[in-house]
């Protein structure tokens, strides 16, 4: 009887599968086998590229003669301390009575490349059909439906090939620009760092990343406060409380645009800006000249991705994004919840369609006191769960996964979770039930008055329905609001719009006093891991030239997958250093001192625009809009130009030509 192979990233995926299989069978040695399947599984990385010494033993020396490094055939070998189990996969797929084998590796372009290498090297039965098993979570529904759905692995090629070029591309750029920058200029760093000897290591989105950290570094260190002075009016009317509005210039201002102000809404000098008070106490009131009132909704922040939430847990637990990852890997292979390494931040349309069931799983599941609350809250009160017309729907934005949510299953494994586990899961539960709350709403008050030719704001916003905040009444959540809003909040002085209510244009108030308010401008802020990870992913928002920013829209430095790791391993190497409190990163001397030389030497690799541009190259392989020999091509003429650069410039400083 022919049977069929289906081969997992890991053996705890294996084991899911096997379940949902009711695949009884006793484990053997690296596999399960009952009469119809066999379950085998990788354990990560079985096969890696071969270093450049494996081509020829003299590349085991770094030297400038050999640069650049750019292998016609590609050479791969099995890591050694996996070899067992590649023998035991390798052995399976080979089998004469093998008639399909399954792919089911992560569902995402770096799980493609670890499988398409086993393949490569395993050399399957050539007689046996190739599938390929997308799920988006571990649940026994969706890996059936992953099963009986699976498409033929060809389809996934070009993701495939994808995946072989990035791999490529950062061993090229590692290898070629580590060694060539290590020779001319690893002497200097040993001397700055009074070591005997050092390597300079380069990555495509590690330098970048670690210019990123360093940038910030210095704009912090060379700030330099400048103070401003701010004029506020206190105004009553009759015997109602006072209320506070702000000075700005505007035109007809006996100040408008005077080299005095620091902006129109303060001066650069106290004496100046009392001076101004002096002026305006000649006058014992104002005159209300316009009024504004809005009632404003605000809707739910859209769902998780992984770059989303590893900011809020960096932020709310002060977990590193590595962490996060890997904590929330543990939510998805105990069923809790969908695929992490997603970049979208919406669901498809076939999955909002049966989201009830997401609804109606957590419902029994008994998460907490404080969820089950907002579960009875939505029953009750018919909270509406068809979301195909909202923003947390567009089919779109979703390339591989959607959005982290949870699914209504595992209830078995809640019991197990760690503090950390559950604090994590909590999080994503509750930013998936905002979605479905009505959105808060507000009542806004906007003043103008008039004080002579000058002009006063007094504004006010109060909250009349709590709507998705009473799901986040005990935390504190960024909310996602307009420029023009946020800009309204930052000139709020008040929280209770009843005093200004009462006021009607044309109206007469009281002026009680005009007080100065000082301020100053602060540096930028340091990046936490959490706050990296988003940097990372909108890189684009960092690039000048529009047409660029345009193009390279949805492509960040580096993965979902690979960001952690990136910040993970510049740490390793001593180039930024994480407080394992706040997360916050700095740089530390050697990253500084790596940073000089490649600012002076290959400053675009620290640029975002070149990181992300090759990241949305990728990513156009992976959707068949350029060939993966266009993208190679491209790849290697940059390394060899940069190489032939930097060896003529060393010719001409040693020979003089």
């Amino acid at each position: 009887m022919a049977k069929k192979v289906i081969i997992t990233e890991k053996p705890s995926v294996a084991m899911e599968f096997a379940k949902a299989l009711k695949i009884n069978t006793n484990r053997k040695d690296g596999y399960i086998e009952s009469d119809e399947w066999i379950i085998t599984w990788c354990v990560g990385h079985l096969v890696t590229m071969s270093y450049p010494e494996v081509y020829d033993e003299k590349l085991r020396f770094w030297r400038l003669d050999t640069l650049p490094f750019l292998p016609k055939e590609w050479k791969y070998e099995v890591i050694s301390n996996v070899e067992k189990q590649f023998n035991i996969v390798k052995s399976l797929l080979q089998r004469e009575d093998i008639d399909i084998i399954y792919n089911a590796g992560d569902s995402g372009r770096e799980g493609e490349y670890i499988q398409r290498l086993v393949f490569m090297m395993a050399k399957p039965n050539p007689n046996a059909k190739m599938k390929r098993v997308w799920i988006d979570s571990q649940t026994e529904e969706e890996i059936l439906r992953g099963i009986k759905e699976a498409k033929d692995l060809c389809e996934y090629d070009s993701l495939s090939d994808a995946a072989y070029l990035r791999a490529k591309e950062d061993y090229l750029i590692g290898i070629n620009f580590s060694r060539l920058l290590s020779l001319l200029y690893a002497k200097n760093l040993a001397k700055s760092m009074n070591e005997d000897r050092a390597v300079i290591s380069i990555g495509r989105v590690m330098t970048c990343v670690l210019g990123l950290v360093v940038t910030r570094e210095r704009e912090i260190k060379n700030f330099k406060k400048v103070s401003f002075y701010k004029i506020r009016g206190i105004f009553s009317k009759e015997n109602d409380a006072s209320f506070i509005g702000n000075f700005k210039s505007l035109e007809g201002s006996k100040v408008f645009e005077s080299p005095r102000l620091y902006n129109e809404t303060g001066f650069k000098k106290k004496e100046d800006a009392l001076k101004f008070i002096d002026y305006l106490k000649k006058n014992d009131s104002a005159k209300v000249e316009s009024i504004t009132k809005k009632k404003i909704k605000e809707n739910a922040p859209l769902l998780f991705n992984l770059a989303e939430a590893q900011n809020e847990c960096t932020r709310k637990f002060k977990l590193s994004p590595d962490e996060t990852l890997q904590t929330i890997q543990n939510l998805y292979e105990k069923k809790l919840v969908t695929y992490p390494r997603t970049d979208a931040r919406v669901l498809s349309t076939a999955v909002a369609k049966v989201i009830t069931k997401n609804l109606n799983g957590l419902a029994k599941m008994n998460v907490s006191e404080e969820i089950d609350e907002f579960l009875k809250k939505m029953s009750t009160e018919k909270y509406n769960t068809k979301l195909e017309k909202t923003k947390y729907v567009d089919d779109k934005k979703i390339t591989d996964h959607y959005a982290i949510i949870p699914t209504g299953e595992g209830k078995e494994n809640l019991a197990k979770l760690t503090q950390k586990e559950r604090n994590v899961y909590e999080l994503i539960v509750k930013r998936f039930l905002s979605i479905f709350y009505p959105p808060a709403e507000y009542n806004r008050i906007s003043i103008t008055l008039k004080v002579a030719d000058e002009s006063f704001f007094a504004s006010g916003k109060v909250c009349t329905n709590l709507g998705y905040l009473e799901i986040y009444k005990n935390d504190k959540v960024i909310k996602e609001v307009s420029e023009e809003e946020k800009k309204e909040d930052d000139d709020e002085d008040i929280d209770d719009v009843a005093i200004l209510d009462k006021l009607k244009k044309g109206d007469t108030v009281n002026i009680s006093d005009f007080v100065l308010k000082e301020g100053e401008t602060t540096p930028p802020k340091r990046y936490n891991s959490g706050a990296m990870i988003l940097a990372m992913e909108n890189a684009g928002k960092l690039i000048e030239d529009e047409t660029l920013r345009e193009q390279i829209k949805g492509s960040g430095i580096g993965t979902s997958a690979t960001r952690a790791e990136i910040i993970k391993k510049l740490i390793k190497i001593d180039y930024i250093s994480a407080n394992p409190k706040t997360q916050i990163l700095t740089p530390t001397k050697r990253g500084e001192n790596v940073y000089d030389i490649v600012s002076k030497t290959m400053p675009d690799m620290l640029n975002p625009e070149l990181t992300a541009s090759w990241e949305k190259g990728l990513t156009m392989v992976a959707q068949k809009e350029i060939s993966a020999d266009e993208f190679m091509e491209k790849l290697e003429r940059y390394i060899r130009d940069k190489v032939v650069k930097f060896k003529n410039i060393r010719n001409q400083y040693l020979y003089g030509y």
